[in-house]
């Protein structure tokens, strides 16, 4: 596991972002992609016809791709992703001579908070 100081940590953010706010909206794509389906589904037994359901799957499998590249992308940094609609990350950190977390979501201006290892967002303490 990589150990970041504050400083690492915020140097990588310019980096992280784009990703970040692609998998945020790439999830929300996915949602609305497979509500599309799920209603296509019933449809489609009804006429026989696949091709929008064959569209929708498509871009599915493109969208699919496409985040476990931007995942992979921001796991190899040593990032630890935790929630993709915050976009909230996490990253390792030392404080005094234990490891916790240095605690970011999209929107936040700089890394403001930390928490303790298995903590959570909800256990976030300011720096």
């Amino acid at each position: 596991m990589r150990i970041f100081t504050r400083d690492e940590a915020t140097a990588l953010l310019p980096r992280l972002i784009p990703s970040l706010e692609m998998l945020r909206d790439a999830k929300g794509e996915v949602e609305q992609l497979r509500a599309e389906l799920d209603a296509l589904t019933p449809i489609m037994r009804g006429n026989g016809s696949g091709a929008e359901a064959a569209r929708v799957e498509n871009r599915l499998t493109e969208l699919a791709g496409s985040v476990r590249r931007q995942v992979r992308k921001v796991l190899t940094q040593g990032v630890i992703i935790k929630d993709l609609d915050q976009g909230l990350i996490d990253f390792p950190t030392e404080r005094d001579g234990r490891v916790v977390m240095l605690c970011w979501r999209l929107g936040e201006e700089s890394i403001s908070y930390w928490h303790e290892f298995d903590g959570g967002f909800a256990g976030r303490l300011p720096l």
